[in-house]
């Protein structure tokens, strides 16, 4: 009896699975194709490369305009007084008992401040900047931290090219004990 109770479980579990693949190879006519231009709406990531930068520029003093009325409110007039995260400063203080962490001080692509302005500000409208906006406010919160001058204008040839102060010091050694590995960042082997 054991013996029938054993075939029988594994031939329904079988079943099950044959069903269910078969189950997933079935079209319900629910749906669509996503479009180029859908799909575009939703690409919009820009890696620490700069692919996918789009076509545009922004100087700081534009910057400083779309920031005071676009970031004051929630960042402070100075990058580091309001009730949102704090932007600027925090320069010397990552290997403290207290690190500051900000765009100035933490972050370590340029293009990566690109990329969440983009996406994801202002708080209340995200998406709403225009590119040239968006390059505007990213060369005025870089300007907040010293890393750019007053002069200075980006667009997607020039941002990617900014040295961030932390940028060597972002990925570190996996400080576990029983792991002997480090990130590989670039063309690398299998196996690491």
């Amino acid at each position: 009896m054991f013996m029938y109770k054993t075939i029988a479980s594994i031939m329904f579990l079988f079943l099950v699975g044959t069903v269910t693949v078969m189950a997933q190879d079935e079209d319900y006519g629910l749906g669509r194709e996503a479009t180029d231009k859908e799909i575009a709406g939703w690409n919009i990531d820009v890696p620490p490369s700069g692919e996918g930068l789009p076509d545009g520029s922004g100087s700081v003093p534009e910057g400083k305009e779309v920031y005071q009325a676009q970031c004051q409110s929630c960042h402070g007039a100075d990058g580091k007084s309001g009730q949102m995260d704090r932007l600027v400063g925090g320069k010397g203080t990552l290997a403290s008992d207290s690190p500051v962490k900000t765009v100035g001080s933490y972050w370590p692509y340029a293009t990566t401040l690109y990329d969440y302005v983009h996406r994801a500000m202002p708080f209340h409208s995200p998406q709403s900047l225009s590119p040239d906006q968006t390059y505007a406010v990213t060369a005025y919160v870089l300007h907040l931290n010293g890393i750019v001058d007053e002069g200075t204008t980006l667009d997607a040839n020039s941002l990617p090219k900014i040295k961030m102060p932390n940028r060597d010091g972002f990925v570190r050694p996996d400080p576990r004990p029983d792991v002997d590995a480090e990130a590989c960042m670039s063309d690398c082997k299998s196996g690491k």
